[in-house]
């Protein structure tokens, strides 16, 4: 029965995106979408919907007095190195320069603001809930910042590279890094204005500007499924086979590489040094981090960015269907070491 539960909690984290998705593919097939509709629309939910979707969520941050430290330069360490470990792949086994940093987001850069925050507090309650939303201050704009920098430094200009000051501006003008910087200014400000006899801030968003604030969150709460719709609509199956290979290079990183090492690692280094202490609200924060499909974003990213686009839904819709069978087996695993 414990393992028919797991299966079917697996299932239901991941089966909305699918259901979304495939709603996208039958609404364009059926010609109910337009291409112009996906077009704008794509464009809609990269420049508003998810700068205000990260916005909101790293704006609902309590407090950052309680951080765990050990599990921030933990997850940063894994990203980061992730990142570095999968440039030097793509260099030597992706030969199309479109693709490669394409797959290289992949690797490195997981769905962890839409489902990642969910799936942590389905599997470990509060407590791996409030870990998360301290990790996503940290990790959203490094994963977003290393996903500009991936998507940047492979496609030529003409006959050269992007300079540095080139991949510096893509990163500053990039939406999604503008609506972290943004929340995490206004979280800044938040911080240091005082507070009545209640413990009330005399002045926030949410409570002086109510207006604004559910504006903005209202805006953020279409995003997902907006995402997965256009995504759904420019999906083509036939197009699976001409990039197989670098299908299986990314699921394969995004959903076994990364995820085992870094769970791996976080359960040695905690049971056998005194470098970090893992507690049972941690390892369910580290599954949703490191283990989730890739972000959904990161196609719309492509597109925009003159990398292979195609190759970039291909790979959240496949990350998306396999990570069903690959947080189950994880589940599993924590779960008979007592670690969840």
């Amino acid at each position: 029965m414990e393992f028919l539960n797991t299966l079917w909690f697996a299932f239901n984290a991941v089966m909305p995106i699918i259901l979304l998705i495939l709603l996208g593919y039958f609404l364009r097939k059926k010609n109910f979408l337009s291409d112009d509709f996906l077009r704008v629309g794509n464009k809609f939910a990269f420049k508003l919907c998810m700068p205000a979707l990260l916005f909101i969520n790293i704006y609902s941050i309590g407090s950052f007095s309680e951080i765990k430290w050990d599990v921030v330069i933990f997850s940063e360490i894994i990203i980061i190195s992730a990142f570095l470990i999968g440039l030097l792949f793509v260099k030597i086994f992706v030969k199309d320069d479109r693709k490669k940093g394409v797959v290289l987001q992949c690797i490195f850069r997981s769905n962890f603001a839409i489902i990642g925050i969910p799936l942590s507090e389905s599997l470990g309650g509060a407590g791996a809930l409030e870990i998360v939303a301290i990790l996503s201050a940290f990790t959203i704009p490094t994963f977003n910042i290393l996903a500009v920098t991936s998507l940047s430094i492979f496609v030529k200009d003409g006959e050269s590279k992007p300079s540095f000051k080139k991949i510096l501006l893509n990163i500053c003008k990039n939406p999604l890094i503008i609506g972290v910087v943004l929340g995490l200014v206004c979280l800044g400000i938040r911080a240091l204005i005082p507070t009545n006899s209640s413990g009330e801030l005399y002045f926030s968003l949410k409570g002086s500007l109510p207006f604004l604030y559910k504006a903005i969150e209202n805006l953020s709460k279409i995003c997902s499924p907006l995402a997965l719709i256009i995504l759904g609509g420019m999906f083509d199956f036939s197009a699976v086979k001409g990039m197989l290979k670098e299908i299986i290079y990314g699921t394969a990183g995004r959903l076994v590489v990364v995820p085992g090492v870094a769970i791996l690692l976080g359960v040695l280094l905690s049971k056998y040094t005194n470098l970090i202490n893992f507690d049972s609200s941690v390892y369910p924060a580290l599954i949703a981090l490191f283990g989730s499909p890739v972000a959904v974003s990161s196609a719309i990213m492509a597109e925009s960015m003159n990398n292979d686009g195609e190759l970039g839904g291909q790979l959240v819709v496949w990350t998306s269907v396999f990570s069903i069978l690959t947080i189950f087996i994880f589940v599993v695993i924590l779960r008979s070491l007592a670690l969840i």
